[in-house]
């Protein structure tokens, strides 16, 4: 009697969940295990012929079963044609081996026919069948074939770890394969190896990555992506990255990204997105594509890195290269950018423009008596006057020391500008309470305007100077506008 050897151990694994198909897999699988029985045991070329024409018709029969299935279901989908084709070449090719006997001793022939009997099976149950038998059973459920589709290729993505560890299984049962098996463990144990680190590399990073099919659903996605949407696994995958990603909805932006991709391969670049808990998040996306073998995109993988933290620190350091550290007005710098864009608006709408030079008078004897912690409340409160006087269009900033810079935006005349000077006037003169005590300083203001005076920035800065201290020289508290010299 001859000793039966499970090259093609089945186990549950091979389960599609269709009866029918698994009892048919079953017979299958036990027509192989004879097969490589009889080889093993070195039977005559007749008991193998035998099995084997056996298994080859018995085959045809699960065929043309299998078929009759799936038919009811996805008659004219491509991937019922293309199963169809499989079942094909399945013949084709195991007659074509077996058609090797000629030039090849009896036993290589049905070798190599086991050979392939075994790695063609497992592929076609794991992979083929199992994704036919999975979507016929969600469209008896009840879900629509493109939603059953997409759920098929995210619960396959596992299915390549398997379908190894059969092979290898089916592999370690025959003994001329053994040092050929012990490499591929090898092998094996160093792609793990490196699987295990890339997917520890994955995991770990502090980037959120996150991968998609060619319809940008989500398959995977690293701890980094679930912690930085706020959304937990089963909230993410399978769905589109716009409902995780808001900022990727913007239609302008999504075009030029899948422009640069089609180009490119890849796009990256700054986008703004609100996580679960509706925070804005300022992120910089890099995105790539993954290509098979035969050059065709099957994923895109994305790898965002938060840059709110980095945009923050910009902004602090142009708000520190800008303004004023004690008061946070504009200083010198932001000044001149103010202006240059005064004189180029004035030119263009024809309008006209005042600059007025603001020097505190009284406050070097408040420093001098009281202490500079004292100068400075009286400063912050001066310049808190000046903000609350000013239109929305104007502006004020400090020159250093107590001096201060008011740009009057959009004035008929000099004289237009004479009753905010008053206003600024009587507010600056008002008393301070600081701890108690009443301080009161006044202010001396020079005006210059545009055109009038000059159409150049830094000269109609000196002359407002120049105005601000002819003020001074007639008693202070006082404002002089520099084309008429005359003091109101």
């Amino acid at each position: 009697m001859t000793e039966m050897i499970e090259v093609f151990p089945w186990n549950d694994n091979f389960e599609t969940g269709i009866s029918q198909i698994d009892r048919q897999h079953k017979v299958i699988v036990n027509l192989i295990n004879q097969l490589a029985s009889h080889l093993a045991n070195q039977d005559d070329i007749n008991t193998l012929d035998k099995v084997f024409t056996e298994l080859v018709d018995y085959a045809n029969y699960h065929f043309k079963c299998e078929e009759s299935i799936w038919v009811q279901y996805l008659s004219e989908d491509p991937y019922f044609i293309e199963h169809k084709k499989t079942h094909k070449q399945f013949t084709l090719s195991t007659l074509k081996l077996k058609n090797l006997q000629g030039s090849k001793l009896a036993h290589e022939v049905i070798e190599d026919v086991l050979s392939f009997l075994t790695h063609w099976l497992a592929d076609h149950i794991l992979d083929s069948d199992m994704r036919m038998s999975k979507i016929v059973l969600a469209l008896k459920s009840g879900t629509p074939l493109d939603i059953a589709k997409q759920n098929v290729e995210v619960e396959m993505s596992g299915v390549m770890k398997i379908m190894l560890d059969t092979t290898l299984s089916m592999y370690d049962n025959l003994c001329k394969r053994t040092l050929d098996l012990h490499r591929e463990i090898k092998q094996r144990k160093k792609i793990e190896e490196e699987l295990k680190l890339a997917s520890s590399v994955f995991d770990n990073t502090l980037e959120g990555i996150c991968i998609t099919d060619t319809h940008s659903i989500i398959i995977d996605a690293n701890t980094a992506f679930f912690e930085s949407t706020g959304y937990d696994k089963q909230e993410v995958i399978a769905q589109h990255i716009g409902e995780i990603k808001s900022g990727l909805n913007e239609s302008k932006l999504t075009a030029k990204i899948w422009q640069e991709l089609d180009d490119l391969n890849h796009w990256s670049g700054e986008i703004q997105s609100r996580n679960k808990g509706g925070e804005l998040q300022a992120e910089w996306l890099s995105l790539s594509t993954i290509k098979n073998d035969s050059d065709e995109i099957v994923h895109y993988i994305g790898i965002f890195s938060n840059i709110s933290t980095l945009i923050k620190s910009q902004l602090e350091l142009q708000q520190l290269a800008h303004h004023d550290t004690l008061t946070q007005l504009p200083n010198r710098l932001l000044l001149a950018d103010r202006l240059d864009q005064a004189i180029a608006n004035a030119k263009r709408n024809e309008q006209q423009f005042a600059v007025c030079f603001l020097d505190l008078d009284g406050f070097k004897p408040v420093n001098d008596n009281y202490g500079h912690a004292t100068g400075d409340l009286v400063l912050c409160e001066i310049s808190q006057r000046l903000k609350y006087l000013i239109r929305g269009n104007d502006t004020v900033a400090r020159m250093g020391g107590d001096e201060f810079v008011i740009l009057f935006n959009d004035i008929k005349s000099s004289e237009d500008c004479k009753s905010l000077i008053t206003k600024l006037l009587s507010s600056i003169s008002r008393p301070i309470e600081i701890e108690n005590i009443s301080h009161q300083v006044t202010a001396s203001i020079g005006v210059a305007t545009y055109p009038e005076d000059s159409e150049n920035s830094e000269t109609l800065l000196n002359l407002s100077d120049k105005a601000m201290f002819e003020a001074k020289r007639q008693g202070k508290s006082r404002y002089i506008i520099f084309q008429n010299s005359l003091s109101s």
